[in-house]
């Protein structure tokens, strides 16, 4: 009797051991090794860099400096309202993003932060940048200053940005019509940069960007550091 006693408690054991590991290996986040990171246009610096003292400001007007990308894994795009593809395009990825990780895996989803920083401070006002960052996600911050404070941040983040007159892309174009002297875009790096809690530059994401490879990249990221 007690060997049966013995043999049933084993093998009870035993399916509760399988079913635990079941359960684990499902609920279990899929991670990306470095290189499938590479593969997918995302690339972590081997040291993350410290990003020295700047000061621009938020949508709400509230100061936004190296303390503000403390905490949380920061997903910054430099973009501006006006970009009429891939700055929407971009956001709407992040977005998307932050509602699967609110739906799928909300203890995770507050350490997760999409930033719009604008590099079109002449037209882009903190009530557009609220309007426009909040529209993709209301979790999002839309952040700009100006010129000289913003690239005291995108130098160290390795994007570059120019102010680029319409004339001079349409010239020599009979279709363009009559461009006004002042109109203007905003040539701009298209990454995506990561800022882990630190507050350190960790890495940055290449064009095109999807949103598989952007939530993994962030349960990655989040579940090693």
């Amino acid at each position: 009797m007690n060997t049966i006693k013995s043999t049933v408690f084993l093998c009870l054991a035993f399916i509760s051991i399988v079913l635990v590991m079941f359960v684990i290996s499902v609920l279990r986040v899929p991670q990306l090794s470095i290189e499938e990171m590479r593969s997918k246009g995302v690339f972590i610096l081997p040291t993350p860099r410290d990003i020295a003292p700047f000061e621009l400001k938020d949508h709400t007007g509230a100061v936004f400096d190296r303390s503000s990308l403390e905490g949380k894994w920061s997903f910054v795009f430099f973009g501006f309202v006006n970009c009429p593809d891939i700055c929407p395009t971009t956001m709407a990825v992040l977005g998307t993003v932050d509602r699967q990780l609110q739906t799928n895996d909300p203890e995770s989803a507050s350490q997760f932060q999409g930033i719009l920083v604008s590099v079109d401070p002449q037209r882009d006002s903190l009530a557009q940048l609220a309007s426009y960052a909040t529209a993709f996600s209301p979790r999002f911050l839309g952040v700009t200053g100006g010129r000289e404070d913003l690239v005291e941040l995108t130098t160290q983040v390795n994007v570059a940005f120019a102010k680029v007159p319409l004339a001079q892309l349409t010239q020599g174009s009979s279709a363009a019509g009559p461009v006004a002297a002042d109109a203007y875009t905003v040539d701009h790096t298209g990454n995506i940069v990561i800022v882990n809690p630190r507050g350190h530059y960790h890495g940055f994401i290449k064009l095109p960007h999807d949103a598989e490879t952007i939530r993994l990249t962030f349960q990655t990221l989040a579940a090693q550091f």
